[in-house]
C-alpha cells in the first residue's frame, strides 16, 4: 500500500533543516512520491534542485496569489521554467481574499486576478495542469478559470475548504479536489462533507507541509509522512478500506502529473 503527497513545501523552514530525515520518514510511511510546490520565482531553483536530486520528488513552478514584494511572473517566465521534465504543474496560483482583509486593500484584488490569469495562460501554453489555491474567493476563482479556458488543461483545487457545490463546479472543468489534514479536524464539517460526497476518483490527498498537520500530530510541523492520516480519515468517512483510498488517490495523482486531466470543453 503506497500513498502520494500531492502538495508540500519541502524547502520551507521546519522541513529544509532535516531534508534527509523528512524524506526517509516519508518513504518509511509508504509515501512513494511527493510534489514539491513553488510559491515564488525566487525559490524556483531550490524547489527544482530538490526534485532533480530525488527520483520520487516532482516540482511545480508558480507564485502564490498573496505573495507581495516578489518577482512578478510573466507567461514567458513560467513557460521557460516549466520546460524541465520534473515540473509537472503550474502553481500554486489562484486567489486569496482572506489574508488581505483589514489592511485597507480589501476591495483591491485586481493584481491577484491578473497574476492568476498569467498562470492559467502559461499552463495552457505548456499543456500542464494548474494548482489552484482559493480562499474566500470561490466565485471569482471559478469565473476566471472558466474565462481563461482552464478546462483545457485541468488541475487541482488544493487544500480544499469550500462547499460541495464549489467542488462539483471545479470537477466539471476537469479539476481534482485535494484534501489536506484539515479533514481530520473535529470542526471541519464542510471539508468532511466534501470527502463523503465527492467520488474518490475526483480526490487527491496532501499535507501542505509544513502547515496543517493532521490529527494526531496537530500543532506540530507537518511532513509528507503524515499524509497517511489524511487517507485514513477519508477511508473512515467514506467507509472504504484505506487500501482503496491509497490506490485511487495515487492513480489520480498519476493522471494529474501526466497532464491527463482537462474537460476539453
Amino acid at each position: 500500500m503506497t500513498f502520494v503527497d500531492s502538495h508540500c513545501h519541502l524547502n520551507y523552514p521546519g522541513l529544509r533543516e532535516d531534508t534527509t530525515g523528512v524524506l526517509a520518514r516519508m518513504q518509511a510511511a509508504g509515501v512513494k512520491q511527493a510534489l514539491n510546490i513553488c510559491t515564488t520565482l525566487e525559490e524556483a531553483d531550490q524547489v527544482l534542485a530538490l526534485a532533480n536530486a530525488h527520483p520520487f520528488l516532482l516540482a511545480s513552478v508558480g507564485v502564490h496569489p498573496d505573495n507581495l514584494g516578489v518577482q512578478e511572473p510573466s507567461v514567458e517566465d513560467l513557460v521557460r521554467r516549466a520546460g524541465n521534465q520534473k515540473v509537472v504543474a503550474i502553481g500554486e496560483t489562484g486567489l486569496d481574499y482572506y489574508r488581505r482583509e483589514g489592511d485597507g486593500k480589501t476591495d483591491d484584488f485586481g493584481w491577484q486576478q491578473s497574476r492568476f490569469r498569467t498562470h492559467i495562460r502559461a499552463a495552457r501554453a505548456v499543456s500542464k495542469p494548474i494548482i489552484v489555491h482559493t480562499r474566500e474567493a470561490a466565485a471569482d476563482t471559478l469565473r476566471i478559470l472558466q474565462e481563461e479556458g482552464a478546462f483545457a488543461v485541468g488541475g487541482v483545487m488544493h487544500c480544499f475548504t469550500e462547499s460541495v457545490e464549489v467542488a462539483k463546479a471545479a470537477i466539471e472543468m476537469g479539476f481534482l479536489i485535494s484534501l489536506s489534514g484539515i479533514v481530520t479536524f473535529k470542526n471541519a464539517k464542510q471539508v468532511q462533507q466534501v470527502a463523503i460526497e465527492i467520488p474518490l476518483e475526483h480526490l487527491m490527498i496532501e499535507t501542505d507541509a509544513p502547515f496543517l498537520a493532521p490529527v494526531p500530530h496537530r500543532g506540530r510541523v507537518n511532513e509528507p509522512a503524515y499524509v497517511v492520516h489524511v487517507a485514513q480519515k477519508i477511508a473512515e468517512l467514506k467507509q472504504l478500506p484505506i487500501e482503496e483510498v491509497a490506490q485511487v488517490t495515487s492513480a489520480n495523482f498519476s493522471r494529474f502529473a501526466a497532464g491527463a486531466l482537462g474537460a476539453r470543453h
